[in-house]
C-alpha cells in the first residue's frame, strides 16, 4: 500500500486479512475474484505486477493461476505477511518493498495490477505516467478502485479521462457482485482496464 505512512500499514496487517474481500479465505470469494481477473488478464503465464500488494492475496490467487507475479508494497508487516503466506501455500511470488508511486522494480510487464491504492496517493496522473513505463506495448493496466459511503476514494467517472489520457481507451466493469465483497455493498466499486 501507499499514499499513507508505512507504519499506518503497518499497523494495520495483523488484521487487514479479516476483511472477506482482503483475505479472501473462503473458496466462493476466491473463485469470484479468480473469475474476474481471468476475464481482464491475458493467458498465463504472462507476467504481473501487483502494486500496492498489501499482505499479497491477489498475488498468490494470481500465481495459483499460473501467471507470474510480483508484488510490490511500502509497508514491511503487510510484505512479511504477504511471504508467509505464499510459503506456506507453496506458490512463487517475488515480493519487493517499495512505493506504489514509484515501484523499485524492472519492466516491462504484461499487466499492472492495482487494487484500491490509486485513491489513496497525492497525484494519480503523475503516478499513471509513471506506471505505463512499467507496462510493455500492448500490455495492460488493470485497476480496481472505489467511492466509499465514508467519502473516501475516487469516482469511476473522475478517474477514467485520467487513465484514457495516459493509457488509450478504458473500459469500466461495475463490481456490483456482493460475492466479490463477502458482504452486502452499496459503495460504487468498479474496475478499470486500458491496453497500452
Amino acid at each position: 500500500m501507499s499514499g499513507s505512512s508505512p507504519n499506518e500499514w503497518d499497523l494495520a496487517a495483523a488484521s487487514f486479512d479479516d476483511e472477506p474481500d482482503h483475505g479472501l479465505r473462503s473458496p466462493a470469494l476466491r473463485t469470484a475474484w479468480s473469475e474476474l481477473l481471468t476475464k481482464h488478464l491475458p493467458d498465463a503465464p504472462a507476467t504481473v505486477l501487483d502494486v500496492g500488494c498489501g499482505t499479497g492475496t491477489l498475488s498468490i490467487l494470481m500465481a495459483s493461476l499460473g501467471f507470474s507475479v510480483t508484488g510490490v508494497d511500502s509497508s514491511t508487516k503487510m510484505l512479511a505477511q504477504a511471504e508467509a503466506k505464499a510459503h506456506r501455500a507453496g506458490i512463487p511470488v517475488e515480493f519487493v518493498l517499495g512505493d506504489a508511486a514509484q515501484p523499485p522494480v524492472p519492466g516491462p510487464f504484461d499487466v499492472l495490477l492495482c487494487r484500491h491504492v490509486l485513491w489513496a496517493l497525492p497525484d494519480p496522473a503523475g503516478v499513471l505516467a509513471s506506471w505505463k513505463s512499467l507496462v510493455r506495448r500492448g500490455g495492460k493496466l488493470v485497476l480496481i478502485e472505489g467511492l466509499w459511503s465514508t467519502g473516501a476514494g475516487i469516482a469511476a467517472d473522475d478517474l477514467v479521462p485520467t487513465i484514457e489520457r495516459v493509457f488509450g481507451e478504458a473500459r469500466v466493469e461495475r463490481l456490483t457482485d456482493d460475492a466479490l465483497w463477502g458482504k452486502a455493498m452499496s459503495d460504487e466499486r468498479y474496475l478499470v482496464s486500458a491496453t497500452l
